[in-house]
C-alpha cells in the first residue's frame, strides 16, 4: 500500500515513514575524512576558517532534512564506532569538503517541531563533522548504489554539547538480529529481526544515527514507536512508492523475521522497547 502523507506523533504531525519497510537512498561524492577518534586530527595544513553567513543566505540554503538531496554533502560508505551528542543553537550552515561555501541549513528543530539531534564524528579547529539526516545522491542516479549516510561540515561554535550515549545498536544482516552493545563491546540484549529483501535490502556497512521516534498506528505499527534513523535506502528511491525519502527505520511488525522487509527492520514489541529506551543520537551500524 502506498505511504500515508503524514506521520504522527501522540498527535503532532510529521512526515511519513513507511513502517512496513522505509528504504536508503543513494548517496556519492566527496570521501568522508576518517572519524576514527573524537581528537583532533594531524593535517599537512590547518583546518580553513568558518566563513561568515548572514541571515539571508542561511535561510536560502536547503534544509538537510530526512527527504532532501543535496549534493554538496559527503557520502559515509563506512562503520564508526564513537561519536558525540550535540543540539543546534540555532540554525547553521552546512560545508561540504572544502568548507568555503555552505551546501545547505541545519535547522534547530527537526520535522516534530523538537530540537535537532546532531551526532558528531570529529571536530578540527573550529569544526565539527556531523552526520546529516539527508541524501547527497538518489540511488536512481548511481545506478543502485548510493551511499545510505551523508555527512557534513559545521561550525563548532553552533553547536551544543549533550550527554553521550553509553551504547549503540548493532543490526546484523547475516544473522537477522539486531543488538544493543555497551561501549565496552559487551552485548547486552539482543533480538530476532526481519530486514530487507534482496530487492530492497537493508544497506549494510555504514553507521546512522537514532534520529527521532514516533507513534503512528496508520503505518501499521500500532503503539510501538517507529525509530527513525538517518539512514537511507541505497537500492530505490522510494521502495515503498511513498515520499519519505527511503528512509531506515526500527519498527514493530507481526512478521519479524526474515528477508521480509522493503529495508527497514522488523521488531518484536520486546526489541521496540529496548530501542526506544536508547537516547536519541545512539549510533545505529548496520553489518
Amino acid at each position: 500500500m502506498p505511504y500515508p502523507k503524514t506521520w504522527t506523533t501522540v498527535g503532532i504531525a510529521a512526515v511519513v515513514v513507511a513502517a512496513a519497510a522505509i528504504a536508503v537512498p543513494v548517496l556519492t561524492g566527496d570521501a568522508v575524512p576518517s572519524a576514527a577518534g573524537r581528537t583532533p586530527t594531524a593535517t599537512a595544513r590547518p583546518a580553513p576558517d568558518v566563513p561568515a553567513v548572514d541571515a539571508a543566505a542561511l535561510a536560502a540554503l536547503p534544509e538537510a532534512r530526512y527527504s532532501a538531496v543535496v549534493g554538496g554533502l559527503l557520502p559515509v560508505d563506512r562503520t564508526v564506532s564513537s561519536a558525540e551528542v550535540f543540539r543546534l543553537r540555532a540554525d547553521a550552515p552546512l560545508f561540504g569538503s572544502d568548507r568555503q561555501h555552505p551546501v545547505a541549513r541545519f535547522a534547530a528543530t527537526d520535522f516534530l517541531g523538537q530540537p535537532t539531534t546532531v551526532v558528531g564524528l570529529r571536530h578540527e579547529g573550529a569544526w565539527e563533522l556531523v552526520l546529516t539526516p539527508a541524501r547527497q545522491e538518489l540511488p536512481s542516479a548511481s545506478d543502485g548504489h548510493a551511499a545510505a549516510q551523508t555527512a557534513a561540515w559545521v561550525p563548532r561554535d553552533a553547536l551544543v554539547q549533550q550527554a553521550t550515549p553509553t551504547s549503540h545498536v548493532v543490526i546484523s544482516t547475516a544473522d537477522q538480529t539486531v543488538s544493543i552493545v555497551s561501549s565496552s563491546g559487551q552485548v547486552s540484549r539482543s533480538f530476532p529481526a526481519g530486514i530487507g529483501t534482496s530487492d530492497t535490502p537493508t544497506p549494510t556497512g555504514v553507521t546512522g544515527y537514532l534520529e527521532q521516534r514516533y507513534v503512528d498506528p496508520a503505518q501499521g505499527t500500532g503503539d510501538h514507536p517507529i525509530q527513525l534513523t538517518s539512514l537511507h535506502s541505497s537500492a530505490a528511491d522510494e521502495p515503498y512508492g511513498g515520499s519519505d525519502g527511503g528512509l531506515i527505520g526500527l519498527h514493530w511488525n507481526a512478521a519479524a523475521a526474515g528477508a521480509v522487509s522493503h529495508g527497514c527492520v522488523r521488531l518484536s514489541a520486546d526489541g521496540v522497547a529496548a530501542i526506544d529506551a536508547l537516547p536519541l543520537g545512539t549510533l545505529v551500524t548496520v553489518e
